[in-house]
Formats: C-alpha cells, structure tokens, sequence
C-alpha cells in the first residue's frame, strides 16, 4: 500500500519556505524575483503562496515593503527588517541542528 507523502511535504516545505524567503531578503526583493530566484535554485513555488507568507511576515515585523512606482509597473519591494534577522539566523542554528542530528542518524542506521 502507498502512502501519500504530500501533507508531510506541505509541512515540511510550510516552513523551510519562510527561512528560504527570509535568507533571500537580505537584499531588497519584489516577489516575483523571489520566485524567480527560487526556481533557478530547484525549488517551485507559487505566486499564490509566497505573497500570503510574505504579507504574515510583514504582520509579525520580520520583513518591511515599500512600493516603487518610478517604472511602468509598479512594484512592491520587499526587506528583511533587524528582528527578522535575528528569526533567521535562530531558525537557520535550529535547521543546522536538526540537519546535523538527522545526518548523525543516518549514519548510525546506515549498517543496521
């Protein structure tokens, strides 16, 4: 019997996108970009689904937005703020642990 593996994707990815997101604002970014830069990386996501977190980030104050009307389209620019900073490098010491503890694993199981 298969299982379907898509909602522990859909959690997994949850969060692993906002850390993503939150490490590409280093420098100011439009969303679009965003998603353009995710996928030259390997990593899909949607327009519909980034715009959502990035308006729940700029909520809790973890990135700020400007808009820039000065071309034909205008745009909404969007920047990791000091707090979100300090979120991201404590989200990225929790990835690193529980990256390190899962390789730690794997390679105690991988004789067994």
């Amino acid at each position: 019997m298969a299982i379907d593996i898509s909602s522990f994707a859909t959690e997994m990815n949850r969060g692993f996108l906002q850390v993503l997101v939150l490490v590409l604002l280093g420098k100011e970014m439009y969303g679009y970009s965003m998603v353009k830069q995710l996928e030259t990386r390997g990593y899909k996501v949607e327009e519909n689904t980034l715009y959502p977190m990035l308006r729940r980030l700029e909520k809790k104050g973890l990135v700020k937005s400007k808009w820039d009307v000065s071309k034909d389209r205008p745009r909404k620019f969007y920047v990791i703020t000091k707090e979100g900073q300090t979120v991201r490098n404590q989200l990225l010491a929790i990835w690193q642990q529980q990256n390190d503890t899962l390789n730690h694993l794997l390679e105690e199981t991988k004789n067994v």
